[in-house]
């Protein structure tokens, strides 16, 4: 079960780091004009990689250490760093659902509704990929699980 969870905390981290990635790449670590701001602070999303990449590192110091206290020390990170990703998803559906709602264009001239963001560019996770948000989210749960497990001994190493 130690080495299922720590293959899924790599995985985890990879669509963690697209999603980073996307993030600085889009501005969002950039100081923006009052509105156009990313929703999330800079100190949150990188406390949140920090503090997954040091629970990372334990964990697999604990797979090679086998040493229970390390589980637990891997499980606190985590629990850590999955309160500040549910924060980040929170933060996050408001700004999905904004931009990715029908806007009438052309309203009154008789041209039909359709979807716009043209020349709205909007803060830096409106450009997440969903299927990165959800599997990101689902792997995390997934992995906090088997940590708690493992270090409940619950199963066997």
């Amino acid at each position: 079960m130690d080495i299922a969870a720590l293959i899924l905390w790599i995985l985890t981290a990879g669509g963690g780091f697209v999603l980073l990635a996307t993030w600085v790449a889009k501005g969002g670590a950039r100081p923006q004009p009052a509105g156009s701001g990313s929703n999330f602070p800079p100190a949150l999303i990188f406390g949140h990689f920090l503090l997954a990449a040091a629970g990372l590192v334990v964990w697999i110091i604990y797979v090679a250490e086998d040493k229970r206290a390390l589980a637990w020390t891997a499980f606190v990170l985590l629990a850590i760093v999955a309160l500040m990703g549910f924060t980040m998803f929170a933060r996050w559906i408001p700004t999905y659902r904004q931009h990715h709602v029908p806007a009438p264009v052309g309203a009154g001239q008789g041209a039909p509704a359709t979807t716009s963001t043209a020349g709205v560019d909007g803060p830096a996770e409106r450009h997440f990929p969903v299927a990165i948000v959800v599997g990101h989210g689902l792997l995390a749960a997934t992995t906090l699980v088997l940590v708690l497990l493992t270090a409940l001994e619950v199963g066997g190493s």
